[in-house]
């Protein structure tokens, strides 16, 4: 086949991946608006005319499940982001501007972290956080998130360090700056597109995340925004219309951080995929 024949191809794949990936957010997006006895009817019918009864009723809750679980989430998510950018940027430097042999070992056990799954060690962890008095806590929740997430952003900042040239940490340190100063006012400001990837990516996977804080911070101590939709499901009943109004709710924040972002985004990956 042609390039000229197969013009057609690219475009109609393209639109059949987007069709079938908007498939469960049309389900969410028709079923916030709609009683919920007709979900269960008409899962997916148009829901004419709309009413915003189910998220009134998520943002009414007597118990505040909506409104703990998000202050929960983005704390958690804000803390764990912001740490590991900084030591993941900080330890991303040293890697990038080191040629010691110890470095290349650190790099592979870094490398491990990211391929082994965080439900591996979830029981191993539990046990440190029980034993240091952090289980069922928020700080332990974001002292995990830090120590599984952090080779994911070392990584990035790596690559995309290695594309700076190191003649400009060189005159700044001839003019008087410390290693801090060449760091944090030379580096880390020609990190945004960097820091940009790192914080959406981390910032997504932490916010979604639901078995570790479902373990750590167990069901009565705490909860998340993806737990506490979890909690909104009953054993013997179930309201489909909070569930899906929590659903929608939850996915707002997320998406208005990377709509704020996303300048940066693609700019970030591709400088750390391709300079070094």
């Amino acid at each position: 086949m042609t390039t000229k024949d197969g013009s057609w191809l690219r475009p109609a794949s393209a639109i059949l991946a987007s069709a079938i990936f908007f498939v469960p957010l049309y389900y969410v997006l028709v079923n916030v608006f709609k009683p919920g006895d007709r979900i269960a009817e008409e899962p997916a019918a148009v829901p004419l005319p709309p009413t915003p009864t189910n998220i009134h009723a998520v943002l009414t809750r007597p118990d505040g499940l909506f409104w703990v679980s998000l202050a929960n989430s983005m704390l958690v998510t804000l803390l764990s982001i912001l740490v590991l950018t900084v030591l993941s940027a900080m330890l991303g430097h040293y890697l990038a501007r080191s040629d010691r042999r110890w470095t290349k070992v650190l790099t592979l056990i870094l490398l491990a972290g990211l391929m082994i799954p965080p439900q591996v060690i979830l029981i191993p962890v539990t046990e440190v956080l029980r034993l240091t008095g952090l289980m069922a806590t928020l700080q332990g929740l974001v002292l995990f998130n830090v120590g599984y997430y952090v080779p994911f952003g070392v990584f990035v900042f790596t690559g995309f360090i290695r594309g700076v040239p190191v003649e400009l940490e060189e005159a700044a340190r001839l003019d008087g700056a410390s290693r801090a100063q060449v760091f944090w006012r030379i580096v880390f400001p020609l990190l945004r597109p960097a820091t940009a990837s790192v914080l959406i990516f981390l910032g997504v996977w932490i916010w979604n995340d639901f078995i570790d804080p479902l373990i750590i911070l167990g069901p009565s101590q705490g909860t998340t925004i993806t737990t506490g939709i979890y909690r909104s499901i009953g054993q013997y009943q179930t309201d489909l219309g909070s569930v899906f109004a929590l659903m929608f709710l939850a996915t707002l924040p997320v998406l208005i951080f990377y709509l704020a972002l996303q300048k940066q985004f693609v700019k970030g990956l591709t400088g750390g995929a391709t300079k070094g």
